[in-house]
């Protein structure tokens, strides 16, 4: 059977991600960008049949923060290989992931003419484009589980918008629920889509019911294991609510202007006059907007992406992340915002073709510096030898010792020595809380913690360390010391 030129799209967009992919792979030490340190230890606990657990924590408190599907999908390869090949392979998979997500999204879009272009060649390249950016890469070049939800999210689109049984858009929103939480957006844009679309109410029940059941087990995991958290570690190992309640809403006042940041960085960044770049920065994100609106009568993904960048409204932390994995119908978006304006005001075309060719230009230049530079993978390169130069140290350590340090689960994953963070951090609505060293000290005491693993001199963690030398200058005996004061400490107890 002869192939369509749309499923000839989508496999030349999965092809060339694929190679690309693959091309830009890195052996960097897992846990490099913390949250794949946490995945990796949940796969080597789910793997050891310890459960889905924290197994770097003193106690192996049950994990509440991440939902189970991605560590799932890693425990064989952590069960199998050592840590460096199960990074491998997870890696590859992750490459595997994300160009099928890219083909998805390519085969679909130009089927459903999604911009409504005649030029066939034009969503193809956008989508590519997207998938190829450095900041994409760099997801996938560690253990993150973006490229699965991005996989998950370009099925229940592609079903959604095809009418296809609800019971198959349920079946992946649910997955992807079950990958990130912030998949409930999927649901929410899903079920908006096809309402207005006149769908009735009782059609949309076999939609929401697998994911509704999905969270509610999910809630009563969290609900029935939170309490093992330690509450100094709520933020980072404790539940998805424990952020919101702790800065409430006024992280929207800080996020909501900040969201479109990282995709301006992409292709604004090189503008060097400031108040040229706020204008066109503004101008594009009127833009954009408009396309969301667009793509909201014509695809599913409208409103989920409506669903999903509120949700970044409340979330108290930078969208950076979170947008790399949408980041090509992000694209689509912008670019039928761009076409509509072209096509219904010819008096506008001249600054809109301006302002696509500056947008695009700055796109490709940061491409081609990004390439140049090795970007995708520069900061876990310096992070990856930067620890394997303290790992050997930390690995004479007695077994029974307890590291507070940062990416504390990589620590663990190479020297299998229980390890905690050394860094805390809270909020009060916007405000962030450094912890007192009377908290500080009564938190590492009650984590057991023998020893303090200081891995740079210029990270935060180094100046909370400093307070806590200050207020208990006794309570702590240098054992070794790596050059850029990187510190080794041992714990008096009873000082």
């Amino acid at each position: 059977m002869a192939l369509t030129r749309e499923v000839k799209a989508g496999l030349v967009v999965a092809a060339v991600t694929l190679a690309v992919g693959i091309l830009t792979l890195n052996r960097t030490l897992v846990g490099v960008f913390y949250d794949d340190g946490l995945y990796a230890g949940l796969a080597t606990a789910l793997a050891r049949g310890y459960g889905y657990v924290h197994p770097n924590l003193p106690g192996m408190p049950a994990a509440v923060h991440y939902p189970p599907l991605y560590p799932v999908i890693l425990a064989p390869l952590f069960g199998l290989f050592s840590v460096g090949g199960a990074a491998l392979s997870a890696k590859v998979l992750n490459a595997l992931l994300a160009a099928g997500a890219a083909g998805l999204i390519a085969w679909h879009a130009s089927r459903t003419a999604m911009l409504g272009l005649t030029k066939f060649w034009f969503v193809p390249a956008i989508v590519l484009a997207a998938a190829l950016a450095i900041p994409v890469l760099a997801t996938q070049g560690v253990l993150f589980a973006e490229p699965l939800f991005a996989v998950l999210l370009a099925l229940a689109i592609v079903a959604a918008d095809r009418g296809a049984s609800p019971w198959i858009v349920a079946a992946a929103a649910a997955l992807a629920l079950l990958t990130r939480s912030i998949g409930v957006a999927i649901v929410a844009g899903t079920a908006g889509f096809l309402l207005a679309r006149r769908v009735p109410m009782r059609s949309l029940l076999p939609l929401v019911l697998p994911p509704l059941g999905v969270m509610l087990a999910w809630g009563m995991w969290v609900a029935t294991h939170q309490r093992q958290i330690d509450p100094a570690l709520a933020l980072g190992y404790g539940s998805y609510l424990a952020p919101v309640r702790h800065a409430g809403l006024s992280a929207v006042a800080v996020n909501v202007p900040d969201i479109s940041r990282p995709l301006e960085a992409l292709t604004l960044g090189w503008i060097p006059v400031r108040w040229i770049y706020d204008i066109l920065a503004t101008i594009a994100l009127g833009i954009g907007l408009y396309g969301l609106a667009l793509l909201s009568r014509r695809s599913a993904i409208g409103f989920t992406l409506i669903f999903y960048l509120l949700i970044l409204a409340v979330w108290p932390y930078p969208p950076d992340r979170f947008l790399w994995a949408v980041l090509p119908w992000l694209a689509l978006a912008w670019a039928a915002g761009a076409l509509e304006i072209w096509r219904r005001w010819p008096p506008l075309r001249i600054a809109v073709g301006l302002l696509a060719a500056i947008v695009i230009g700055g796109y490709a230049t940061y491409e081609i510096r990004g390439f140049a530079g090795r970007w995708w993978d520069a900061q876990a390169r310096a992070i990856s030898a930067n620890f394997a130069e303290l790992l050997p140290v930390v690995a004479n350590l007695p077994s029974s010792a307890v590291i507070a340090s940062d990416d504390e689960a990589l620590v663990w994953l190479y020297t299998r020595r229980q390890s905690v963070p050394l860094y805390l951090e809270s909020y009060r609505g916007r405000d962030f809380i450094q912890p007192t060293p009377t908290e500080h000290r009564a938190y590492l005491e009650r984590m057991g913690v023998t020893h303090i693993l200081l891995a740079s001199a210029s990270s935060p963690s180094a100046v909370q360390l400093r307070n806590l030398i200050g207020a208990y200058p006794a309570w702590l005996t240098g054992l070794y010391r790596w050059s850029d004061g990187r510190w080794l400490f041992a714990v008096n107890r009873g000082q």
